[in-house]
């Protein structure tokens, strides 16, 4: 139980500090190139946990061959959710990414060999009609383009699934620092295609100053706060239990939204707020 107690905990924390991320995206209008932006917010966290993993003695993981697939299939998930972004509303980005939790559940009973309780899987429900209450997905922009966002949420569930099978007695900040070497390596090969004007991914360099400095060491904390959870909430409590929790993601995000934007939901998405936390 008290295990559990911490995964909850864990999953919340790391939730809150990646949509905090992305509010601080949104509020400075950072506009840089998705591989620059990996090479520059893993180059600031990296040497921090690179520290934190070695208070303990020697950097070792049970197998390396697991810590280097969950890596790359997250790496994989933000390429593939990103990539989505400029083909269809952020919206029905946002719904077809939160079936996650769903793929969380099922891979975690196919591993397992037995189905999460009656609760677990009402919760995971209930939460991704909460997601759609809120932001309400235009589906007459639904395409092909739409299985993006839906292969994010399957390398998420991997990723997660893979933790708690296989990765679970690894130091979590070892697993956080093997991601962001991912990080900078996969930045680095993309930035061998960068110079595309108008491109998220393949974007040229931007100029580095002081406040882009200050924006990206923000991001480098709240992504460090945000893979350490996941890897702890991963390890430590059930892979389906956990997966409920990552819906409250949606309700820091718009929490974050009230009080930096100014952007309220409506009374539907309200409703949809209140069905996410009764989950």
């Amino acid at each position: 139980m008290l295990n559990t107690r911490i995964a909850v905990f864990a999953i919340i924390l790391s939730v809150a500090a990646l949509s905090l991320g992305d509010a601080v995206i949104k509020g400075t209008g950072l506009s840089l190139p998705l591989w620059q932006m990996f090479i520059l917010r893993s180059a600031i966290v990296a040497p921090v946990l690179l520290w934190l993993a070695r208070r303990k003695g020697p950097i070792a993981v049970t197998n390396m061959g697991w810590a280097a697939l969950r890596s790359a299939l997250l790496v994989l998930m933000w390429l593939s959710y990103y990539s989505a972004l400029p083909l269809m509303p952020l919206s029905l980005a946002a719904a077809a990414y939160y079936t996650g939790p769903l793929f969380i559940v099922a891979l975690a009973a196919a591993v397992s060999r037995t189905w999460p309780s009656g609760r677990a899987i009402l919760a995971i429900a209930a939460g991704f009609v909460g997601v759609d209450m809120v932001i309400r997905p235009d589906t007459s922009g639904m395409t092909l383009a739409t299985l993006l966002p839906v292969a994010a949420a399957f390398l998420y569930a991997c990723a997660m699934v893979l933790t708690s099978a296989k990765c679970r007695e690894d130091d979590p900040f070892v697993l956080a620092l093997a991601l962001n070497i991912t990080f900078i390596v996969s930045g680095a090969v993309l930035g061998l295609f960068s110079g595309q004007n108008g491109s998220f991914i393949f974007g040229p360099w931007q100029a580095v100053d002081l406040q882009l400095v200050t924006t990206v060491a923000a991001l480098a904390v709240l992504i460090l706060i945000g893979s350490v959870g996941a890897a702890i909430a991963y390890q430590k409590g059930p892979a389906g239990t956990v997966a409920a929790f990552d819906y409250s993601y949606l309700v820091f995000s718009l929490v974050w939204g009230g009080l930096f934007f100014a952007e309220f939901p409506s009374m539907i998405g309200l409703v949809g707020v209140s069905i996410i936390a009764v989950a």
